[in-house]
């Protein structure tokens, strides 16, 4: 029997990661998929998460897909993709229907019918988006909430809170064009933060409540775990870019020593430590602070346990744990990557494009998700837990 592959595709303003998965034979003693090959190109032609230009794009693209494919020895035909915009977006709605069945027992249909209503009042409010991710994030039956499963439930009235992750209907079309258009198809799209939170964040974690914190070059992406549920996602267009930009013009340096001073890779008596530490962490701070006022208007600030998981290139830069910790009054630190035995992939920067191998396998092996059949569309929770570290 042929093995099953997945691939992953993580297109970064920065640079574009693909990661090729092989899913494990059944009766294996673990159910993560192995990456047998990876492929890194320099990002061309984005900005902010988005294309400007298609055609340096797809030549990103194509070198980082050739590179993969070479380390897998096979040929990508088909792959998952990843979109990370700033164009991303949350819309909270509600939903309620009557149970179907005469005798008033919620059944699954019931629960597709009353997210459908629940996304049927939000349409005239999301004009040029796509729905990414449709996530049920409470139930109610007769005004009571439910605790577990609500099917096998009676009552007269079935109700959810939901939340929908979207983006611009253009950028995921610009995206899916470019990489069908040097032949591999797009099985499915899905929001960058929570593909990296697949393998960045335990379950212990996730239960008790917590923020992992993508800290990227142009974009900074948050996305807020309460009861093992993403309750909440946010894209903030500012990353570790400004702060290298902040110390080239505090300094009067160019841009290359600037991002060298970021990194700790160079020191010189030329310029005072204070001054760098200054620039550094008040830009962090500002970062943070964006951070804690959507923490505030989503009323978690100072209520998740498991605190702040930091990752992303900004995530190194010395003292953002602990500005993290006294911006958010949380508990902070840096995220690992724990992907088994892998040798492929090194850091946590490759978290997505193994995310979406993940994601991917999950299509492989539920086929009654609610929604999976459609493109671009999926319910993640009624697999979620099964594929999380």
């Amino acid at each position: 029997m042929a093995d099953q592959i997945i691939t992953g595709i993580d297109v970064g303003t920065f640079h574009v990661k693909v990661a090729i998965a092989r899913l494990p034979k059944k009766g294996s003693v673990t159910n993560k998929p192995e990456i047998i090959g990876t492929g890194l190109a320099e990002s061309r032609g984005l900005k902010n998460g988005y294309i400007v230009q298609e055609s340096e794009v797809a030549r990103s693209i194509k070198s980082a897909i050739a590179q993969a494919e070479k380390n897998a020895n096979i040929t990508i035909k088909r792959a998952h993709i990843a979109i990370g915009s700033i164009g991303l977006e949350e819309v909270y709605s509600h939903g309620e229907i009557i149970p179907s069945r005469a005798d008033s027992e919620v059944v699954s249909t019931d629960l597709e019918k009353v997210m459908s209503d629940s996304e049927e009042r939000i349409m005239d409010h999301i004009p040029n988006r796509r729905i990414l991710h449709s996530i049920p994030l409470r139930y109610l039956i007769d005004g009571t909430e439910v605790l577990g499963r609500p099917q096998g439930l009676r009552g007269t009235k079935l109700e959810v809170d939901s939340l929908f992750i979207t983006t611009y209907e253009q950028h995921v079309n610009d995206l899916i064009r470019t990489i069908e258009g040097i032949g591999v198809y797009v099985e499915d799209v899905m929001a960058s933060p929570l593909a990296a939170s697949f393998v960045m964040l335990s379950k212990a974690q996730k239960r008790a409540g917590c923020i992992l914190t993508n800290i990227g070059a142009e974009t900074t992406s948050i996305v807020v775990f309460e009861d093992s549920t993403p309750i909440s996602m946010k894209i903030f267009p500012v990353g570790s870019s400004d702060i290298t930009n902040d110390l080239a013009l505090g300094l009067r340096i160019p841009l290359e020593d600037a991002e060298k001073i970021k990194r700790g890779a160079i020191t010189s008596a030329t310029f005072s430590k204070k001054k760098v530490d200054e620039i550094i962490q008040e830009r962090l701070r500002s970062i943070f602070s964006l951070i804690d006022v959507h923490l505030k208007k989503i009323k978690r600030d100072g209520l998740l346990p498991a605190g702040v998981i930091l990752t992303g290139g900004g995530a190194s830069v010395p003292s953002a744990v602990e500005i993290a910790k006294t911006t958010l009054a949380l508990p902070a630190r840096i995220a690992t990557l724990d992907i088994g035995k892998s040798t492929k992939i090194r850091n946590a920067s490759w978290a997505v494009a193994y995310g979406l191998c993940m994601w991917g396998a999950s299509g492989a092996e539920e086929t009654s998700t609610i929604g999976i059949a459609k493109h671009t569309r999926r319910n993640i929770l009624s697999w979620f837990s099964q594929f999380l570290p």
